[in-house]
């Protein structure tokens, strides 16, 4: 009982000896000021008066208050939303922008618009046009900064692509052979794009969240671009549609997924910030990178001329056969399936490693179908092939980005160019093999064992590089 009121003090204990216990003693001292139920008694004075300091209990900004309310989290703070905005950002950019024209091209043929020569080319030009992209991606920042100009905000890049996708994928039902090199040509440029603001965009927020590997999802995305366009053409064959209708159904589809994401793509101010210049994080780092430029270039001449030509190889090799079809959506399934499951693998395991394997697994898919020319080959080998096929690009960014984690657009943009560069001459080899061959059989034969081949030349720069740069 206090001597000034009489009441009873808060921390009031009468079987304690405050006499001999100095924390007691103050404790009656405080509850004789009538500050026993103040939260601010124990706190610095100073703290107290300054209604501003996050450490005043009062101040609205502080977030131990419990008047003030937690603020909801972001789109953008949700690893999952994130990456599952990446997977449906590179279906659209990749999967239709890109490899829409693979289950078209014998719709097209079927028209009378194209033959195999035409075709060709028609697929190099967008390819051409995805290499520009990726090389303006690379010098861009650079060319900027010279500029003093403000960079972009990697989420205005990638909507400005995804649209421009939409528009150049419809425009192919036109009439106009003569606009169609152009339109595919602008289409391989927003694909870029696209590619790598995507990925700096994503993986730049998986970062920052603490889960990196779940960047893998994000590139489930040609996958499931491949396979859901794969199916609809099927359809599209089965109720004789023409090929001008199948371009402004897919431009429709990228115009649905396009809306779904286009509020997920804000807020570039959490990103890391870009670097003066492209400085490597390891003393070794340009040598490494350079081999691994390289090898990713192998990569993308591996792998084109089965993704430009399965329907029409295995429409040659199984006349006649109702599943004809269904081999390049099953690629793109296994394209899906292998991203997610490159984002399972821990973190410790070294990428370099990985993509051994993942070049001899695409090696062996490529020459599957020869190997084994029925449905059952045909079948495993778009597994085989679709499976690394973007394991390979999530791996090869990691390795990348560790080499320079703060110029991850430049990085991404030069590895994407090597890429868009065996792209390139992956077709007009394919079609220089055809003419020189006796027939078409023979002639996608030799095609297919120099692209396996170049596929395991890449496989043994990455064991080079295992042995010869130690991780860091």
């Amino acid at each position: 009982m206090s001597a000034a009121d009489g009441t009873l003090g808060c921390d009031y204990n009468p079987c304690v000896n405050t006499a001999s216990n100095p924390d007691h003693k103050h404790r009656d001292e405080r509850n004789e000021r009538g500050d026993c139920n103040d939260r601010t008694a124990d706190q610095d004075p100073e703290d107290i008066k300054d209604p501003t300091n996050p450490k005043n209990p009062k101040n609205p900004k502080n977030p131990k208050d419990p008047r003030v309310p937690m603020s909801p989290l972001r789109l953008q703070d949700k690893p999952l939303v994130v990456a599952l905005s990446g997977t449906l950002s590179l279906a659209i950019a990749m999967g239709i922008g890109r490899f829409a024209f693979t289950p078209l091209m014998p719709m097209m043929l079927h028209d009378g618009l194209l033959d195999i020569t035409a075709a060709s080319w028609l697929a190099s030009v967008n390819y051409l046009g995805y290499l520009i992209g990726a090389l303006l991606c690379t010098f861009q920042p650079v060319l900027w900064r010279r500029l003093s100009l403000t960079p972009l905000r990697p989420s205005a890049m990638l909507k400005i692509a995804l649209v421009a996708t939409c528009l150049l994928t419809a425009a192919m039902a036109f009439d106009e052979p003569r606009a169609w090199p152009w339109l595919r040509f602008l289409a391989g440029v927003a694909s870029s794009v696209a590619f790598v603001f995507t990925s700096a965009w994503c993986l730049g927020h998986l970062a920052r969240l603490k889960v990196p590997q779940a960047g893998g999802i994000v590139y489930a995305g040609p996958g499931v671009g491949i396979a859901v366009s794969g199916l609809l053409a099927s359809a599209m064959v089965q109720l004789n549609w023409a090929s001008a209708s199948g371009w402004l159904a897919f431009g429709g589809l990228a115009v649905l997924l396009t809306l779904l994401v286009w509020r997920v793509f804000t807020h570039d101010d959490a990103l890391p910030a870009p670097a003066a210049a492209a400085t490597s994080a390891h003393g070794s780092g340009h040598a490494e990178a350079a081999a691994l430029t390289v090898a990713y270039g192998l990569a993308g001449f591996g792998y084109i001329i089965t993704a430009t030509f399965l329907p029409v190889i295995a429409r040659a090799a199984l006349p006649g056969s109702v599943w004809l079809d269904l081999f390049w959506p099953i690629l793109g399934v296994g394209v899906a399936a292998g991203a997610v499951l490159a984002s399972r693998i821990p973190a410790h395991v070294d990428p370099r490693l990985l993509l051994v394997g993942c070049y001899l697994m695409q090696a062996a898919g490529v020459m599957m179908g020869e190997w084994l020319p029925t449905l059952a080959g045909f079948a495993l080998g778009s597994v085989l092939v679709g499976l690394p096929f973007t394991a390979i690009t999530f791996f090869v960014l990691q390795v990348g980005r560790r080499l320079y984690p703060q110029s991850a657009a430049t990085i991404i943009g030069l590895l994407s160019a090597s890429f868009a560069l065996g792209q390139i001459v992956g077709p007009p080899v394919a079609a220089a093999l055809l003419a020189r061959a006796p027939n078409h059989a023979t002639g996608f034969t030799w095609s297919l064992q120099v692209a396996s081949l170049t596929l395991v030349v890449g496989a043994a720069i990455y064991a080079w590089m295992v042995k010869a740069f130690r991780r860091a």
